[in-house]
This record gives C-alpha cells, structure tokens and sequence, in this order.
C-alpha cells in the first residue's frame, strides 16, 4: 500500500521568509550592527542581550555563541543574557516592578562603549525599551531587533533598529534568529578569521 505524502509547510510561508531575508541581506543596519559589535568587543567592552519569551531564549543562544564560539574555537567574548539570571529578575520583578527587570540589570553591569542589544517581536516591551533607554543613558550602543512596529524604539531611540518587515510573532522570531546566526558569524570572523571546525 502506497502512502500519500502530504505536504506540510504552506509555499506561501516559504515564500514570505525568502522575501523577508531579501529585504534584511539588502538593510545596511544589519552591516552596522555587525561593525559596532565586532569593534566594541575589539576594545575590551561587552554585549548585554535582552529579551521576553522567545526573545529572553534568543538572547540567551545569542550571548552563548559569542562567550563560546559560534563556528571556530577562539578567544571567549564577553556577554550577558540578562533575562538568564532567574534570582536578579525575580527579584526585581518582585521588589520593583517587572518593567524594570533589564535597566536595573544594565544600570548595575554596563560601562559607556558596551553594546546592550534589545529584542521585541512587538518593538513596544516596556522592560526592553527601559532596558535600552538606560543603556543609552549609561554611554552604551544602543541596538534593537523588531517587527514593523518600530516608533516606541525610534523614540528611545537607538543607534541601530533592524526592523523585519512583518507584524506575525513566529515569523518575526525566526528571521530573528536567523539575523543573530548571521551576525555571530561576521562578528567572529571580524575578530578572529579562521575556519569551521
């Protein structure tokens, strides 16, 4: 007996991501954002990664690939997931308030050239945006990563916005994760050079 084959991913939603990778391989703040990571952890400072949900997770996976190696084995970069450390959330959220979860973090851990890197699939996080406001506040290079709602970041604002051209929160994530592969990579053949394993 013949089994039928079913196929399981819509066309139309393969089709929507090459767009939207299209759109980003052409977006210069992709470049920019590559150059301002690679020159900051070129001269000492760190990364500080933030994020809720999916975006807390991408942010941690993020940070790991630059602390331990992203292709090649190499010197450690030094990066912070801040929505990892479940005893400073908790207790800000519990002590403060949740909205203040990153910028109390990015208050007590950020020196003026550090990168903190913000990630909202909605662009409107309220702990994200404080996250980055402090950060700019601290001397910090001020980066987010959105979907097409992008005027609360403007209004931070930040020095570098990659906006992907959507407003549906699982196609927002992916081209996030697939933006962070990419910039990982740059990042460590900036700094490093070398081959894959």
């Amino acid at each position: 007996m013949r089994i039928k084959t079913m196929k399981i991913i819509d066309p139309e939603k393969i089709q929507c991501r090459a767009r939207l990778l299209a759109g980003l391989n052409e977006d210069p703040q992709v470049g920019r954002a590559i150059d301002l990571l690679a020159e900051a952890l070129r001269n000492g400072r760190k990364v500080l990664v933030f994020g809720n949900g999916g975006s807390a997770t991408q942010s941690s996976h993020f940070a790991a690939e630059l602390v331990n190696k992203f292709y090649f084995r190499r010197q450690a970069l030094p990066a912070l997931a801040l929505s990892a450390d479940m005893a400073s959330v908790t207790s800000i959220a519990n002590d403060e308030e949740f909205a203040a979860v990153f910028s109390r973090q990015v208050e007590a851990f950020t020196v003026a050239g550090d990168v903190a890197l913000g990630i909202t699939t909605s662009g409107r996080s309220e702990n994200v945006l404080r996250g980055l406001a402090k950060a700019r506040e601290k001397g910090a290079v001020t980066m987010a990563l959105a979907g097409s709602r992008t005027d609360e970041l403007q209004a931070v604002p930040v020095d570098v916005l990659v906006a992907v051209a959507d407003e549906d929160t699982p196609t927002i994530q992916e081209m996030h994760l697939f933006l962070l592969h990419i910039i990982a990579e740059a990042v460590e053949k900036k700094l490093f050079g070398g081959n894959h394993d």
